[in-house]
């Protein structure tokens, strides 16, 4: 098959991307909102996966799950995409307003402000570098939108993996918040922030550059 057939089955997959990137090294991703019916089976199969035990749906049933996506469909403060990898779905991307969904009450809430869960889909054969290459994805995403100055998350204090992964795209934590379902560490990462890092990232993995282990 020619690599231009190939491309045009992959942007087919991609139908209704609102957002793409070409990552150096792992090749295109994209996101296209959540189809609450059409992909509940495969999301409940990641959020109630073992590995997603931080995604706090891990009793869900078929039923919860396409429930909770009809809900963020329906909110005017959040929504939810699905990430494909080369044409593939492999993550989740959730968007929020953090004045009002999650974080409401809990921190003082600037003009500017986004909220971002992501989740990769469980795997027993990772590719190195794809979850750093998915929440640069993401990143990138919430950063064209040019109303977006500061990205906010919330993530579980225990869960040591997305700390770092959070650390090499800027954010710095703020202070740990309690919140009913966990105890996390608010954290924060401007435009410039993630630039920086970005910009670190990129000398890293061009020709020459030095290789992170």
């Amino acid at each position: 098959m020619s690599n231009a057939r190939t491309n045009d089955q992959d942007r087919a997959r991609e139908h209704g991307a609102v957002h793409t990137r070409t990552d150096a090294r792992l090749g295109r991703f994209a996101l296209r909102p959540v189809d609450p019916a059409g992909d509940a089976e495969l999301l409940h199969g990641w959020v109630t996966h073992p590995k997603s035990v931080y995604w706090l749906m891990q009793e869900a049933t078929l039923t919860d799950v396409e429930r909770e996506f009809m809900a963020i469909a329906a909110s005017e403060h959040h929504d939810a995409f699905l990430g494909l990898h080369e044409g593939e779905p492999r993550f989740l991307m959730e968007r929020y307003d953090p004045a009002h969904v999650e974080l409401k009450g809990l921190y003082e809430a600037q003009p500017g402000d986004v909220g971002m869960h992501f989740l990769c889909a469980p795997t027993d054969t990772p590719l190195h570098g794809f979850t750093l290459a998915v929440i640069t994805t993401v990143m990138d995403m919430l950063f064209v939108d040019p109303h977006t100055r500061r990205v906010v998350v919330e993530p579980d204090v225990r869960n040591t993996a997305v700390h770092a992964l959070n650390e090499a795209v800027g954010f710095r934590v703020e202070r740990t918040i309690a919140k009913p379902e966990k105890n996390a560490y608010l954290s924060m990462c401007t435009r410039e922030q993630f630039e920086a890092a970005r910009a670190t990232l990129d000398s890293r993995d061009a020709p020459g550059g030095t290789k992170s282990r």
